[in-house]
């Protein structure tokens, strides 16, 4: 059985945003109010973050996560990367380093933006007083387990710098992040009806580096998916119009929110 929970379902300023405000989101919807994105996992036993948005810590205790046995990264931008340091909070329970994954060009951000929380496999940080994390460079389609989870890493086409998504357990649930364009190679590793996708959306109009709402749900019905939750929306995104413009089977996250599939 899995259970996903959408920590944080915003975009990089997150609604409301400093210089947006509120956009066009309606303020009287709290399904409006969004920290940014940060997605945990659970798979029986299993225990998986993906990305570690700048608002990690709310999101955490808002949920009661503390524990995780690995987390999985897209890519380096800040509303993805930079709340990496309260991971050390999952250090210091476990008294051990965490397995942290991602690409190679992610891999060196993380090292060069982060150097500190950097620790080997065969020795851990300090954990009383830095993050400890061994840093692991994913293979495109080449399938690592974390326990009992099977996990397919993708590459994605289009973003302003390299972006990975995550197929889980053969297609039961299909992690895209930023993107513009799904690489054709990624269907091959689809091998079940997909119960659970999550897209992201910055905007419904779309831009140079993230699809719109319309390439969304091409993509959408290629893989054929069960269900599909849009997350990553910005202050132009209103979860009611979004909604309005959706089929039955997509709707829009919002921060929170809690999908079960058995």
């Amino acid at each position: 059985m899995y259970r996903v929970i959408i920590l944080g379902s915003g975009a990089a300023p997150g609604v409301p945003a400093i210089a947006m405000g509120w956009g066009r989101c309606n303020p009287e919807n709290p399904k409006n109010f969004r920290t940014r994105t940060t997605t945990y996992l659970e798979y029986n036993d299993t225990r998986i973050m993906v990305d570690t948005s700048p608002d990690l810590r709310g999101q955490m205790l808002q949920n009661g996560i503390a524990a995780l046995d690995a987390v999985l990264y897209t890519h380096s931008h800040a509303d993805h990367l930079h709340g990496i340091d309260d991971l050390r909070e999952i250090n210091r329970i476990n008294n051990a380093s965490l397995n942290v994954y991602a690409s190679a060009d992610t891999v060196r951000v993380i090292k060069q933006r982060f150097p500190y929380l950097v620790a080997s496999p065969e020795r851990a940080n300090n954990v009383s007083m830095q993050p400890s994390l061994v840093a692991n460079e994913l293979e495109y389609y080449k399938p690592f387990y974390v326990k009992d989870l099977k996990i397919v890493p993708i590459r994605l086409l289009g973003h302003a710098i390299p972006s990975t998504g995550y197929i889980f357990n053969d297609g039961d649930i299909v992690y895209i992040a930023d993107y513009r364009k799904i690489e054709d190679r990624v269907f091959d590793f689809i091998k079940k009806e997909v119960q659970l996708a999550i897209f992201p959306m910055t905007t419904m109009e779309g831009s140079e580096f993230h699809a719109s709402l319309e390439e969304i749900l091409q993509d959408v019905k290629k893989l054929g998916c069960k269900q599909v939750v849009i997350n990553h929306m910005a202050a132009e995104c209103d979860y009611d119009e979004v909604r309005k413009n959706t089929p039955q089977n997509v709707e829009p996250a919002y921060d929170n929110m809690v999908i079960r599939i058995e």
